[in-house]
């Protein structure tokens, strides 16, 4: 029989542990199984989340902790909550704030964002001053759920849609705190839809892949209880012609650049 070619035949057999991913040109360190894997979203909405001073963040849907890890890094008197029920990624979470050396500052709180007495027990209601979250992309009445159940979870928001997921995660924020969020840019109406009477000082900061396309992701920000009106801000272009991130995309994604002046 053909043996496989590349790693030496023990690794088929007893393969080792698979090293972490790397962010930040290698400051953050990332194990991740399954389910959604992170990348440029999450990177682009760290970038965008208000500054923190010594507030606590949640990051709402943590998956491996990756955006609150890295709003960790970026704000080291800030404090951190994951928030995630899938067991596997909430163990991941686990496992990246021991291996970035967080764990006096960002803490696992496992528990289901639409149980309103868990959110309770988790000491998050009306608690943070900032609050983001990347939600799942599809809802489940339209989607074509994968089997397998990590990555149906990372995909799919639960049967409170889209609606009760923005509810439930201004729900953890405190009156006159900061939320911010990407999604993708044809879910805008119902993201808005989501804010009315709840959110208010809207920035809508569209995310386009190249000059002159559409925007593939709209990163939102606001203030609970503000009465201040939208605002279209002008947004980032990812990358040129030459298929590159552009210069402020690559400072982003490299050195931790803020989206925002703020």
């Amino acid at each position: 029989m053909d043996l496989p070619t590349g790693p030496p035949l023990l690794s088929w057999i007893m393969p080792e542990e698979k090293s972490p991913d790397l962010l930040l040109d290698g400051r953050l360190k990332l194990f991740q199984r399954g389910g959604h894997r992170a990348g440029t979203d999450a990177v682009l909405l760290a970038a965008a989340a208000p500054p923190l001073g010594s507030g606590l963040a949640v990051d709402v849907g943590a998956g491996a902790g990756t955006v609150g890890l890295l709003l960790a890094l970026a704000h080291p008197g800030a404090r951190i909550a994951l928030l995630e029920k899938n067991p596997v990624a909430a163990e991941d979470s686990r496992r990246n704030i021991a291996a970035n050396a967080l764990g006096e500052r960002v803490r696992l709180a496992e528990a289901d964002l639409f149980d309103a007495v868990a959110r309770k027990a988790k000491g998050l209601v009306e608690a943070a001053d900032v609050v983001v979250t990347n939600p799942p992309f599809l809802e489940a009445r339209a989607a074509r759920v994968s089997p397998d159940a990590h990555r149906a979870m990372a995909h799919v928001l639960g049967a409170g849609g889209l609606a009760g997921w923005l509810k439930a995660s201004l729900a953890l924020l405190r009156p006159g705190g900061s939320f911010a969020m990407i999604h993708r840019a044809d879910a805008l109406d119902d993201i808005l839809a989501g804010f009315e009477g709840r959110l208010g000082g809207l920035e809508v900061f569209p995310i386009f892949p190249r000059e002159g396309r559409p925007a593939i992701r709209v990163i939102l920000r606001g203030k609970k209880g503000s009465k201040a009106p939208l605002a279209l801000l002008p947004g980032l272009v990812l990358h040129g012609a030459d298929g590159k991130f552009t210069p402020v995309a690559e400072e982003v994604h490299r050195h931790g650049r803020r989206l925002f002046a703020d």
